[in-house]
Formats: C-alpha cells, sequence, structure tokens
C-alpha cells in the first residue's frame, strides 16, 4: 500500500512503450495513461525524461487524434523554454510533427506559442500574501522569445493556412493597456516580429497594435499629460524617485546608447502615457527597421509599408477625434521621401474633395492637410505652393457654386468641409509666410495676391466667423500686414454676432458663444511624449513665439510699391527653428478667444490689436 500512495520516482518508467500505453487506453485500460500524464505533469521532470517522451511521441503522432486532446494539452503546458537545447529541439521537431499529422491541433499549439509572447508569471509573497507579477528580470527573456518565433515559423512551414487561425488569437492574447509596461512592449514587439516571417499578416497585425494605441492616446488627452508632468515635477519627492527606479528597462539604457539620461527625466508621469511612449517608440523603430537595409532606404520596401500605414490611418485613425500623437507613425514614414509625403497629402486631398465622403471625414482630411503642411520641416516650399494652389481653387470654385444660391449664408452643417479647408489655407500660411516671401518679395506678394484671400474672406459664407478665433487673429495679421486683404471690419462684426448666454452659478458671469463650431484640431500639434519625441523632434517645425517686435511689425503693413532689394525686418527674421521659444496653441479645446489651454510649441493664441 505504501509503494503504490508514495509518487513513481522519475527514473522509473511504466507500462512499457507509448505505442502501448494508447493501444491499452483505447481499449478502456487507462492505469498507465494516467501514469503517463502524472509524469508529464510533474513539475520536476528530467530533461532526460522529456526528450525521451517526446522521442516517442514524434513516432506516434498518428495516433493523437482528437480523443487525446486532453494528454495533448499536457504536452503543451510542459515547460519546455526554459530547459536545454536538446529539448528545445527535441519540442520544435514534436511540434512540426504534431500539426502536419494532426491539424485538429493546430489552435492549441498556436496558443501556447503565442502565451510565450509576454514575460511568464511568477508569485511574490509579501506579507503572507502572494501576489502574481510578470517576470521582468528573466534574464532568458530575448532567447526564449526568439525560440517562439522558431516554434511558430516551423508550424507556418508545415501548416501553410496557419496565419488565418493565427490572427484570432494575437487579438485574444493581446493583454489589457492596464498591465505592465513590460508586458505591453513584449507583445507589441513580438506581434511586429510575426510581421517578418508572416507578411501576408502585417496589415491585421498594424491595424490590431494602432487600434490598441488609439485607446491609450485618447484616454489620455494632452491637457492630463501635461498636468501629470507638473505635479510630478513639483513634488519630486525621494519615496517617488524610488518607486519609479524600480520600473526602469535595461532596454531603455540600450536604446539611449552613449548618452545616459536619468530615469526620471526619461518616463512620462502619466502611467498611460508612460506605455503609450514606450510603444510608439517601438512602432518607430519598426517603421524605421522595415524601411532601411543596411543602412539605405529600400524603396520597395517603404512604398509596401506605407500602403499599409496608409490602409490602417483611413480605417482607425481618419474617424478618430482628437486623437494626440499616433497618428504620428504616418507623419514619421513621409519624411523618408518627399514622395511619399506628397502622395500623403494627395491621398488626403482626394478624401477633402470628394462629396461621396462623410462630411466628418473630409472636415478632418482638411485639418490633417494643413497641420501636416504646417509642421512638416522636410516638405519644401514648392510643395506648399501646389497644395496652397489646389485648395485655394478649390475653394473659390466653391464659393462660385453657393455663394449665390439658396445656402449661400454661415452654416457648419452645410459647409463644413469648406470651412476646414478655410482654416487648413490660414493654419499653413501662418507658419509658411515667411517661407513662401523669402528671397524674392515682389515675386512671393504676387503669389499671395494671386491666391485672392479677399474674395474668400468676403464671401456669403463667412469662414472667419467659424474659424478659430486665433488662427483668424494671425492670419488677420499677417494679411494686413502685407496688404492681402483687411479681415478687421468683418471680424468685429462677426463679433458683435455672437450672442452671450449666461453661465448658472455665482454673479451670473457672462461667456461666449462656442468658438470652435467646427469641433475641428490640429493632429500634428506639438508630440510631448519624452521617449518617442526624440524621433519626431529633428523632422517637426516649431512655433517660434511672437515677439513684442514682430506684433509691432504685424500692425505695420508694408510700403506699396517695395523693391526686392528694400529690408523688411520682419521678413528677415529666420523661419520657424525646432529650438525656438515656445508658445500657445490653437486647438480644438478653446472656449474664447484666448484660450487658457497651452499647447507647448505653438503659434501663439494672440490678439493683434484691430487698426484704429
Amino acid at each position: 500500500d505504501e509503494f503504490i500512495s508514495s509518487p513513481p520516482k522519475k527514473t522509473v518508467r511504466f507500462g512499457g512503450t507509448l505505442t502501448e500505453i494508447l493501444l491499452k487506453y483505447e481499449k478502456g485500460d487507462t492505469t498507465d495513461f494516467e501514469l503517463l500524464k502524472h509524469q508529464l505533469s510533474d513539475p520536476d521532470i528530467k530533461d532526460a525524461q522529456i526528450i525521451n517522451w517526446l522521442h516517442e511521441f514524434r513516432i506516434s503522432v498518428v495516433y493523437l487524434t482528437k480523443e487525446l486532446e486532453q494528454l495533448v494539452n499536457v504536452l503543451l503546458k510542459l515547460p519546455w523554454l526554459r530547459r536545454s537545447r536538446e529539448v528545445v529541439e527535441e519540442y520544435l521537431g514534436f511540434l512540426g510533427n504534431l500539426v502536419s499529422a494532426q491539424t485538429v491541433h493546430l489552435r492549441p499549439c498556436l496558443r501556447m506559442i503565442v502565451s510565450q509572447f509576454v514575460p511568464p508569471r511568477i508569485t511574490i509573497r509579501e506579507d503572507d500574501v502572494d501576489i502574481s507579477d510578470s517576470d521582468d528580470d528573466d534574464e532568458n527573456l530575448s532567447e526564449n522569445f526568439n525560440t517562439c518565433h522558431r516554434a511558430l515559423q516551423t508550424v507556418a512551414r508545415y501548416v501553410p493556412s496557419t496565419p488565418q487561425f493565427l490572427m484570432p488569437i494575437l487579438v485574444e492574447y493581446f493583454p489589457f493597456i492596464n498591465k505592465s509596461e513590460r508586458t505591453l512592449e513584449c507583445y507589441v514587439h513580438n506581434l511586429l516580429r510575426v510581421t517578418v516571417y508572416l507578411p501576408t499578416l502585417r496589415l491585421q497585425i498594424l491595424e490590431l497594435i494602432v487600434e490598441k494605441l488609439l485607446k491609450l492616446d485618447v484616454s489620455t488627452p494632452q491637457e492630463d499629460i501635461e498636468d501629470a508632468e507638473e505635479t510630478a515635477n513639483n513634488s519630486g519627492s525621494e519615496e517617488k524617485s524610488t518607486e519609479e527606479g524600480l520600473f526602469d528597462m535595461e532596454e531603455d539604457e540600450e536604446r539611449k546608447g552613449n548618452k545616459v539620461v536619468s530615469p526620471s527625466s526619461e518616463r512620462m508621469a502619466h502611467p498611460l502615457a508612460e506605455r503609450l511612449d514606450i510603444l510608439m517608440t517601438i512602432l518607430f523603430s519598426y517603421i524605421k527597421d522595415v524601411c532601411h537595409v543596411d543602412g539605405k532606404l529600400n524603396i520597395n520596401n517603404t512604398k509596401d509599408l506605407y500602403r499599409d500605414l496608409v490602409s490602417v490611418f483611413d480605417k482607425l485613425i481618419l474617424p478618430t477625434h482628437a486623437s494626440c500623437h499616433v497618428q504620428y507613425f504616418m507623419f514619421y514614414i513621409c519624411s523618408f521621401k518627399l514622395g511619399l509625403a506628397e502622395a500623403f497629402l494627395d491621398h488626403l486631398w482626394k478624401k477633402l474633395q470628394d462629396p461621396n465622403n462623410p462630411s466628418v471625414i473630409r472636415q478632418t482630411a482638411g485639418s490633417y492637410i494643413g497641420s501636416f503642411l504646417a509642421r512638416a520641416k522636410f516638405i519644401p516650399v514648392v510643395t506648399v505652393k501646389a497644395c496652397l494652389d489646389l485648395l485655394v481653387n478649390w475653394m473659390h470654385k466653391y464659393i462660385d457654386n453657393q455663394d449665390t444660391g439658396a445656402n449661400a449664408y454661415c452654416d457648419v452643417a452645410l459647409h463644413g468641409p469648406f470651412y476646414s479647408t478655410c482654416q487648413a489655407v490660414f493654419y499653413t500660411l501662418i507658419f509658411r509666410h515667411k517661407q513662401l516671401l523669402d528671397g524674392n518679395l515682389r515675386k512671393g506678394l504676387s503669389y499671395l495676391q494671386s491666391l485672392n484671400f479677399e474674395r474668400i474672406v468676403m464671401c456669403q459664407l463667412n469662414p472667419l466667423k467659424i474659424c478659430i478665433p486665433s488662427v483668424v487673429n494671425l492670419f488677420a495679421a499677417i494679411t494686413r500686414k502685407y496688404q492681402l486683404v483687411f479681415c478687421y471690419t468683418i471680424i468685429e462684426r462677426n463679433n458683435r454676432q455672437f450672442i452671450p448666454v449666461v453661465r448658472s452659478g455665482t454673479g451670473g458671469a457672462l461667456v461666449q458663444t462656442c468658438t470652435n463650431p467646427l469641433d475641428s484640431f490640429f493632429p500634428f500639434d506639438p508630440y510631448i511624449l519624452k521617449r518617442s519625441k526624440k524621433t519626431i523632434d529633428p523632422l517637426y517645425q516649431f512655433w517660434e513665439e511672437l515677439s513684442a517686435e514682430d506684433l509691432e511689425n504685424l500692425k505695420k503693413p508694408i510700403k506699396k510699391g517695395i523693391s526686392e532689394d528694400e529690408d523688411d525686418d520682419f521678413l528677415k527674421g529666420e523661419t520657424p527653428q525646432n529650438d525656438g521659444v515656445v508658445g500657445i496653441a490653437p486647438n480644438s479645446y478653446e472656449s474664447s478667444t484666448r484660450s487658457p489651454v497651452s499647447s507647448i510649441g505653438s503659434p501663439a493664441d494672440c490678439y493683434v490689436p484691430f487698426p484704429q
């Protein structure tokens, strides 16, 4: 009795060969079968035993039918990854034999492999309480991931239909956004590695990743991130610094290269922003690695990836309102080659002008065009001019068709895409007017005059009433200075038409009606995630805050008939540089002419006084 009740010794094998055990099981004798499962489930099983069993299973896979699913599940739970090389190789061979002979077990095999895409769970005992956490300190983690990808490639080689079964499993196993940064980082990194050897899944995997990133992005408004950073900077307590140090990742040190940056300056104070920052860094690295081979841009790879990313952009980004950071993957890939940036602008332009698209999509496309033209350093003036020509010509045709009919009045619901286009043009001019006028002032002014802003501003649709006030004020100041159009009469008339409403509260304070009826936003407003912004900043056109002298210059119109050689201090000022002084951004959160919301590195929400 004592012998039977004690566990079997590790060197003892019961029941003969595997084939005999399985044949007995088919006839109803389950004793040896249960002993077999017991041995395979033993946490102290030796490498030699695993190898022997796996070798027998490899030559007996024909017996591992659907009825023996329970036994196969025990095999799939074997701790093979953290064993010797011999065990790993034998296990990979077993997986190949299993899925090729019994495709019914394909899904469980794929689930087992994908479940290893994150650090393993370990139990930590604190104050007599067991706490489950991910083992971030596993030194063999990178090697284990490599082995997982070998296993997945092995399965895919034997079963060509693997991708269609794999994708739902990748979606199912994606960690929740409140999981540790390390867990999310590992999973996304491994998903992107899958696209390298299963290219048919790349579009779907990119969609999955961007969808999850968007959820993080819209859950962390820019104001919340800035508030968290400000609070963290003000507190600076020793306890907080110690706690943050616990989460530092070795990979960060590798990314930084020789430049050592203190952990506290690298981490985002907002926990969701920290996760988003890490994942955006991975996405940018992936885009760079796919597009560059041996340090040189590979045109074919880049074009293929661009097509996939545009598809993801159309499906997920364009319909999402006011995301702050995720859309920068398009900004980044377009920086590799001017042709890509022009293709992206053309794509947005087609979205904007197509009346079959929903109005909200057309308006968002307009916002993207204006923000991209204004912010992308890599877009030359000649491309800016070409885009302005397209947009302004379309606006004039729109006015031709609408300005005298029954709908010739100011209404966002009727003319949303038109107002969005106007705002894109005004915003682009604010950022690019110095470059447009640089070199040859007479020629530059002649070009701007040819755009006929006066007709646009004076039309019955009244775009100055609809566009964000900060954009309107700067546009008015610049166009007045160069005597392109005088907007202030219309602005004053529009301001008088705003009906103030009483806000319920003590004193009955008066507030203006909504000053952003378009509900527009600037998709490429300054990028504020600390790690990943290092990729974007060199490509990004920051705004220099207008000095008192510049503001004064804006109030002084230039002289008629100015010669090409005459000096103009305002024009001679440098174009906005990325290390410029920061200001306040016109953005979609404004509730009055002077927005209380700040956004680093954007045009000042300044107010240029009406000329007397």
